[in-house]
């Protein structure tokens, strides 16, 4: 299991140095270490969290979104009319909720299609995984600066600390 704190570092170390998003139980750890270190920018709704990032990169930001996966079907249209045809980077954080057909009734379609639901959307994602950790946040960063689009990174369920054990 990768700590909080160490997954929080491994963004900063590559670079991403704005956190906005919209809490999930899976990303509590993350969320939490977020703003204990005063880097977190709360949203109401993942679209909102989006826009914010595609305000922060004009400043000059490389920023992030946290959500749960569900939270990509609220933010489709930010994502796509903004981030996908105008180059407006950001790290998309996504639990993956429902994977494997675990979780409560309402993650589970989600859950079933995410990768393909993106793949359709053209934002490349990679799932996190404590054995590939430092690979993957190499990938994130080579992609998120070379494809200037929105990548995702899956964090599933018992791969970083969360809140409760």
């Amino acid at each position: 299991m990768i700590e909080s704190d160490v997954f929080v570092q491994s963004l900063q170390d590559i670079g991403v140095n704005f956190f906005t998003g919209v809490p999930d139980s899976i990303l509590g750890g993350i969320i939490a270490e977020l703003m204990e270190r005063r880097v977190y920018t709360p949203a109401v709704r993942e679209d909102e969290a989006v826009g914010m990032a595609a305000g922060a990169y004009m400043a000059g930001k490389m920023p992030a979104v946290v959500m749960q996966n569900s939270g990509l079907g609220t933010s489709l249209n930010a994502l796509i009319s903004l981030n996908v045809i105008y180059r407006q980077p950001c790290i998309l954080i996504v639990s993956w909720r429902g994977q494997g057909g675990k979780d409560a009734p309402e993650h589970l379609v989600m859950g079933e299609v995410m990768p393909q639901f993106l793949d359709t959307m053209k934002i490349p994602h990679r799932t996190l995984t404590e054995k590939t950790a430092g690979d993957d946040f190499k990938w994130v960063a080579e992609t998120f600066k070379k494809r200037q689009i929105p990548v995702a990174l899956f964090i599933t369920k018992g791969v970083v600390k969360g809140l409760h054990p």
